[in-house]
């Protein structure tokens, strides 16, 4: 696979530095980005929810940062068992890992719980008002207020 080398472009950018970062980001995926295995759902036009598999990891071993426009959900290695545990096959993963959402402006986490082995973590846009699009009047024009005095 090809690497692309953007800091030509980042040397000519002033206050574009999330952009840079974005950037860098989509093009150093690797691997080991993959684990956890994670769903994204729109619930609604402003509400999204992330699903993640993090099977064997208790509401201890996860830890969920929201920070500007970033979202990190990190997760400690379990401990083993014991030195006794002899395991004939281990299958479910216990490593650590750590998981990074590029959110977009005016997101924000509204909650997160644990169930059956899936991290959900609940998103909401919330544009202030200025922000909005508002519908604005027309005013009746001079020409129709003529022709109902000359009438």
């Amino acid at each position: 696979m090809r690497t692309f080398d953007l800091s030509p472009l980042f040397r000519s950018t002033v206050g574009f530095d999330r952009i840079s970062r974005v950037f860098d980001n989509a093009f150093q995926q690797d691997a080991t980005t993959s684990y956890p295995p994670y769903n994204i759902v729109k619930t609604s036009d402003d509400s999204y929810l992330i699903s993640m598999a993090v099977a064997g990891f208790g509401e201890d071993d996860l830890e969920i940062v929201a920070n500007e426009n970033t979202l990190t959900v990190k997760g400690n290695a379990r401990k083993d068992e014991g030195e006794e545990t002899s395991y004939l096959y281990r299958g479910i993963a216990g490593r650590a890992f750590e998981r990074r959402f590029q959110l977009a402006d005016y997101v924000k986490v509204t909650g997160a719980r644990l169930e059956n082995g899936l991290l959900h973590i609940e998103l909401a846009r919330e544009v202030p008002e200025a922000l909005k699009p508002r519908t604005i009047e027309i005013a009746g024009s001079a020409n129709k207020q003529l022709e109902a005095q000359a009438a």
